[in-house]
C-alpha cells in the first residue's frame, strides 16, 4: 500500500500533468477543512473546483486586461460621473452590459478636450474586459502606423487578422479634418 507522501507526490504530479495549479495548490487545505467540517467527497470536489474555476477566471481577466492596452488608471472607480451629463451617465451604464459588442455597434465619443471622453471609454473597455470581452485600446494615430508598417512588410492581412479578434476596439484621438 502506498503511503501518505507517495500519494501526496503522485497527486501533485498527476496535478501538475493536468494543468490544475488551483488543484495542486489547495488540495491539502481544503481536504483538511472537509475532514474537519464532516463533509463527503462530492463536497470537496466541488470546493476544489470552484476555486480552481475561480483562479482560472481570475487569471483570464488579467490576460485580457493585459492584452488590452487599457490604462489601468482610468477606471470606472476612477471616473467621476458627476462631471458628465445625466444622458451620457445613463447611456455608459446601458453599454456597461455589451449588448452592442454583439449587434456588432460602434459607439462614438465626441466632445471637446479635456471633457472625460477618454477616461470614459476606458472605464468601460476595462469592465467590458474584467466581464470578459477581449477589447483593444489604440490611439488612432499608432493604429495607423502599425497597419502601414504591416502593409509595407506584406503583412496587412495577417494584422487585420489579429484586429477582428477582438470585440471591441476603442481608437482615441481620432482627428477629423473639414
Amino acid at each position: 500500500m502506498a503511503t501518505s507522501g507517495d500519494v501526496k507526490e503522485a497527486l501533485a504530479g498527476y496535478l501538475k500533468e493536468l494543468g490544475r495549479p488551483a488543484f495542486r495548490s489547495g488540495y491539502e487545505e481544503l481536504a483538511r477543512q472537509a475532514r474537519q467540517e464532516g463533509r463527503g467527497y462530492e463536497q470537496y470536489l466541488l470546493s476544489l473546483a470552484e476555486r480552481e474555476c475561480q483562479e482560472r477566471r481570475q487569471r483570464r481577466v488579467e490576460r485580457l486586461l493585459r492584452e488590452s492596452r487599457l490604462p489601468q488608471e482610468k477606471s470606472w472607480p476612477a471616473l467621476d460621473l458627476k462631471r458628465l451629463p445625466p444622458k451620457v451617465v445613463q447611456q455608459a451604464r446601458s453599454l456597461l452590459e455589451g449588448s452592442f459588442l454583439g449587434r456588432r455597434e460602434n459607439v462614438l465619443a465626441f466632445g471637446p478636450p479635456g471633457s472625460g471622453k477618454t477616461h470614459l471609454l476606458c472605464a468601460l473597455g476595462q469592465e467590458l474586459a474584467r466581464s470578459g470581452h477581449r477589447v483593444l485600446f489604440a490611439t488612432c494615430g499608432l493604429l495607423v502606423q502599425e497597419l502601414l508598417a504591416a502593409k509595407r512588410d506584406l503583412k496587412l492581412p495577417r494584422a487585420l487578422g489579429r484586429l477582428s479578434r477582438y470585440e471591441a476596439l476603442i481608437l482615441d484621438d481620432l482627428v477629423l479634418q473639414r
